[in-house]
């Protein structure tokens, strides 16, 4: 294994299993700190990334260009594409549950909002006269502010993972190969969470291998992102979208019949589907190539 590569690898995995093991013996996902931990986790394919440039003796204005930190040579493509991405995202997540309700597969409560109401309930949360504002203000902010708010913690992720991560990958493997590829190995950095059944508690440690394919789906539809531009930022503006809004959606459900997060929403299998046909139209219709320079032994 190429050096540079062994030690991003090494610290973000690393890492992220040291910045989450206190809830392993405390709690598990019921643990108050695991929020938090979990923000930081966060962090460590920066973490990664900063070990590389630390043993490259790269100048950091150039390696932030390599590693998408700038706008890409394109700053009109850019910011159309994080335009794109903000609202896009959404698009796709309200989309996932629309079909979901239309396949029969989820109960929607949009009068009563039941499920959201038994989730404050239960968080201790005071009920306002008015859940259906609270459900509309919860998700405009999710939209419209919701990338801003995550900006940091998914730059966390998005600098390691489509920022330096990626281009190698594409540029040893191939585009889509690299995508996928660069996909998995995102989808198995979770297992400090998704191994406690994060995301799918039904699925238990199971839960580590299904999001795996959500992962991959969802990577390549961000990584083309990253491809397309030249710029990660598209990139932290999609995933940072993605985490705001995703799961006020599944909130939407019915407490008598609450959803089934394996075959609903965005990360559901509905959610895989969709996204297999935006990645299979945007390979097809809108190819992209690595950028450079990109070997993995540089």
């Amino acid at each position: 294994m190429k050096r540079p590569l062994l030690i991003f690898i090494t610290l973000a995995f690393g890492l992220s299993w040291a910045a989450v093991l206190p809830i392993w013996f405390g709690g598990k996902l019921g643990s108050p700190l695991l929020m938090g931990l979990a923000t930081l986790m966060m962090f460590t394919p920066t973490a990664g990334v900063l070990g590389v440039w630390a043993v490259s003796r790269t100048p950091f204005k150039e390696w932030a260009r390599q590693t998408g930190l700038t706008l890409g040579e394109r700053k009109g493509r850019t910011g159309a594409m994080m335009l794109a991405a903000w609202l896009g995202t959404p698009f796709l997540i309200f989309l996932a549950i629309g079909v979901s309700a239309a396949a029969g597969l989820v109960s929607l409560d949009l009068g009563k909002l039941s499920l959201l109401r038994t989730t404050l309930e239960a968080r201790g949360t005071e009920l306002p006269a008015d859940l259906g504002s609270v459900a509309v203000l919860q998700i405009a902010v999710g939209i419209l502010i919701g990338p801003l708010l995550n900006a940091i913690p998914t730059l966390g992720e998005e600098w390691g993972w489509r920022g330096w991560l990626l281009p190698r990958l594409v540029s040893a493997n191939g585009v889509f190969a690299g995508l996928l590829l660069s996909g998995a190995i995102w989808g198995v950095w979770h297992a400090p969470l998704t191994l406690l059944g994060y995301n799918y508690p039904r699925l238990g440690s199971w839960a580590a291998l299904f999001f795996i394919g959500f992962c991959v789906l969802a990577g390549v539809l961000i990584g083309w992102l990253r491809l397309r531009t030249g710029s990660v930022w598209p990139a932290v503006v999609a995933h940072g979208s993605l985490n705001a809004v995703a799961p006020a959606a599944m909130l939407l459900g019915d407490a008598a019949a609450p959803p089934n997060e394996v075959l609903v929403g965005v990360t559901g299998l509905v959610g895989w589907v969709l996204l297999a046909l935006a990645c299979a139209a945007l390979l097809r219709f809108s190819p992209v190539r690595p950028p450079q320079p990109a070997p993995l032994a540089d």
